[in-house]
């Protein structure tokens, strides 16, 4: 009888560690997250599913999780850090003056047959209402320009509202990919 105890309680343990694993691993590191909306199309599509990595610093370009204003949590790029100036201007980003390229944007841009991706705008003209990203803060955007909710109507994200950032599609199966900025 004991040896039946001592396996049984060994399982029990061995269950209980690993429930406490996956606990702190996806509180602390990883978690994953459901693509709801449009608004990041075509580079993620609705119901992609993705890994959120919650240890890594956003850089620009890259594609955050942050919980928006409305208490529902927003997929969305970052094109703005903390004191950067944001400008569009003829479907050109400009940041502190220097424009940008956004590969991500190409396919895109290509199926536009009249009019532009992204309208032009300042910073100061968006929600954000300032000449700069605020401190602490991102300025973010959807990928598809003309039908995301983002910085430009929510304002700036400040950084204890970043979840994650992401690039891991891992279902759909057939879509199973790394998203490049």
């Amino acid at each position: 009888m004991t040896k039946k105890r001592s396996k049984s309680f060994e399982w029990a343990k061995s269950i209980m560690i690993a429930i406490v694993l996956a606990f702190i691993i996806r509180t602390f590191f990883f978690t994953p997250i459901v693509v709801d909306g449009e608004s990041m199309s075509p580079t993620l599509q609705e119901d992609d599913r993705m890994i959120v990595t919650k240890i890594s610093k956003p850089q620009r370009f890259d594609i955050v999780v942050f919980q928006a204003p409305d208490g529902r949590d927003y997929i969305k790029r970052v094109i703005g850090l903390p004191g950067d100036r944001i400008e569009y201007k003829n479907d050109v980003l400009y940041i502190n003056g220097k424009a940008y390229n956004e590969p991500y944007l190409e396919e895109y841009k290509k199926k536009i047959i009249d009019g532009t991706l992204t309208e032009s705008f300042t910073l100061k003209e968006t929600a954000v209402g300032s000449y700069t990203v605020p401190k602490d803060s991102l300025f973010v955007m959807g990928d598809n320009r003309k039908y995301s909710k983002d910085s430009r109507d929510i304002g700036a994200i400040p950084m204890e509202k970043v979840i994650g950032t992401t690039n891991v599609v891992y279902y759909p199966i057939k879509e199973i990919k790394i998203v490049n900025n």
